[in-house]
């Protein structure tokens, strides 16, 4: 059970890493987007410090993630990133493909927080 956890932690990690990058390298190509994205993009341009703020968490919640002693932190610091994930891809994209990755990255992130939810209890206390 330790190498499944390690290796979808590594997995999850290196995707949120990836992802952050494009954010600042901009290298991996998309698909056209429709005319209910081109809006949703056109507001994101607006704000103009989101997007490196998104990929700045993400590169850092995914480098947490991937490490044991602070997988807690990166699962929480990851968490808003993959309820925004989620919410768009089942809002806007509403693609097949797109609900399961977001559906199975969610999980693996939650399964995370529970797992380690005695680190948490000093927060809430």
């Amino acid at each position: 059970m330790k190498i499944i956890k390690f290796i979808l932690s590594l997995l999850f990690g290196l995707m949120f890493i990836n992802a952050g990058l494009n954010k600042f390298f901009n290298y991996m190509p998309m698909e056209k987007p429709t005319p209910e994205q081109m809006k949703l993009f056109a507001a994101f341009g607006e704000i103009h410090w989101l997007m490196p703020l998104t990929g700045i968490v993400e590169i850092i919640g995914g480098l947490l993630f991937i490490f044991p002693k602070t997988r807690a932190l990166g699962a929480i610091v990851i968490l808003p990133v993959m309820v925004g994930i989620v919410t768009h891809v089942f809002t806007i994209d509403k693609s097949t493909m797109g609900m399961s990755i977001a559906g199975v990255l969610f999980l693996i992130n939650l399964w995370m927080i529970i797992d380690n939810k005695e680190k948490y209890k000093a927060l809430v206390s």
